[in-house]
């Protein structure tokens, strides 16, 4: 069966290699109680073996450099990769394995996994949607997956903050992340 049929996570089956050059794994965080700020990691890999028809077979194993943050602001990026936030000196990344996979609908799995930042390791579970499958003009056999949940930052470890003057905090507890994924087939 060519990729280009694939209509259904069920469907599915292979070994991927995220295309970092075609994806985004962002997060988005509220600013002053206020706005909100986005960022996302220029530097990931990652590789996925995906069985459909047996989700319990399937792996993914993600990696972040946490230096390559960008919020397109040099001074705040430089802030997230100090001591205060990701420590980059100390924990240059920030890993994502899964460790279960559930078909929740044609279209749709939820990847549970342990998200490691700062040496702290915790569960998440993310839901994503399979935004489905191409042959690009190059013969690349492509996937594509988006999906996000939220997250309590502090359970990482990433407790900075500082107080404002009209009350509240400078930066929410609360951050969702967002992954936005294409793959090719290896």
């Amino acid at each position: 069966m060519s990729t280009a049929t694939i209509a259904r996570v069920q469907d599915l089956t292979g070994t991927y290699t995220l295309d970092p050059s075609h994806s985004r794994i962002g997060f988005v965080a509220r600013h002053a109680m206020i706005a909100k700020v986005r960022g996302a990691f220029n530097e990931v890999s990652g590789t996925a073996t995906i069985d459909g028809a047996n989700p319990s077979a399937s792996s993914l194993e993600v990696t972040i450099q946490a230096g390559s943050v960008d919020t397109r602001d040099a001074n705040r990026d430089g802030h997230l990769t100090s001591p205060d936030f990701f420590d980059v000196a100390t924990y240059p990344t920030i890993t994502f394995v899964a460790t279960g996979f559930e078909v929740t609908g044609d279209d749709t799995v939820e990847v549970t996994g342990n998200l490691t930042i700062k040496d702290v390791t915790k569960p998440v579970t993310v839901p994503f949607e399979f935004g489905g499958a191409a042959t690009d003009p190059f013969g690349n056999h492509r996937i594509g997956f988006e999906g996000q949940v939220s997250v309590n930052r502090k359970d990482w470890g990433l407790t900075w903050n500082a107080a404002l003057e009209t009350g509240g905090v400078l930066v929410s507890d609360k951050v969702t992340l967002e992954f936005e994924v294409s793959a090719v087939q290896a």
